[in-house]
């Protein structure tokens, strides 16, 4: 298995692996871990959208809207972006057309690939056995935020990488990003919560009254669920 990490959306088109692969798009702070908690939830499937421009119309094919901007709720949507709100409400038999700053974005990006997962802390081994079990070469692509880096994004994507080592003999790192992950996850891995406390998104989220949210993401395998992609729907 040949592994390589995009540290962005915005470099994925340059990846080194173009033939039949999984692509896994993380955004762990918080649509990842949210669609995670949709599912558990009881979400029948979920609808990425990359823009908010008509997603009210959604509604009329049966949907409820997620939608989230900058942390923010969005307009008149049912819900947002928070894992812990989806993880407080029955979802059973529930359609959601969901749109983030960061985390849809990758999703849709990575629908060209031959699989495309959803990972987050929240799924971690039910995700990593799925890809064994698929036995493709595999791009964990980082959401970031707003195209740039962040850590904690970069941090799941090298427990990925660990727990793949564990499960397969013969697995190989292509790039420095995927060598920096699993390097940078050594140094947290005991305390990844704490080690995240200088990240900007962190910040971002606390202050913005989603503290809840931010300890609930760095959970491990709180949702053993592992959405995939296929005709533009999310489904498990």
């Amino acid at each position: 298995m040949n592994i390589e990490v995009s540290l962005s959306p915005a470099l994925y088109p340059f990846r080194t692996l173009k033939e039949r692969h999984v692509t896994v798009a993380i955004d762990l702070l918080r649509a990842t871990t949210a669609v995670c908690a949709a599912f558990q939830a009881g979400c029948t499937c979920v609808l990425p959208l990359d823009t908010l421009e008509g997603i009210a119309r959604f509604r009329e094919q049966g949907f409820l809207l997620a939608a989230e901007r900058d942390g923010k709720k969005v307009g008149d949507a049912e819900y947002g972006n928070s894992p812990t709100e989806y993880l407080r409400n029955n979802l059973s038999g529930v359609k959601l057309a969901y749109s983030t700053t960061n985390g849809t974005v990758s999703i849709l990006r990575a629908a060209d690939a031959a699989v495309t997962l959803v990972a987050s802390f929240a799924n971690l081994s039910a995700l990593c056995s799925r890809l064994s079990a698929l036995g493709l070469d595999v791009v964990l692509l980082c959401s970031g935020w707003k195209q740039d880096f962040c850590i904690e994004d970069t941090l799941v994507a090298g427990a990925i990488i660990e727990k793949l080592k564990t499960q397969n003999r013969e697995l190989s790192l292509l790039n420095d990003a995927a060598n920096m992950a699993f390097d940078l996850w050594q140094v947290a891995k005991d305390d990844p919560y704490q080690y995240c406390q200088r990240c900007t998104h962190v910040h971002r989220l606390r202050r913005l009254g989603a503290s809840d949210d931010v300890l609930f993401a760095f959970r491990q395998d709180t949702c053993p669920v592992v959405p995939t992609l296929k005709d533009g729907l999310l489904t498990l």
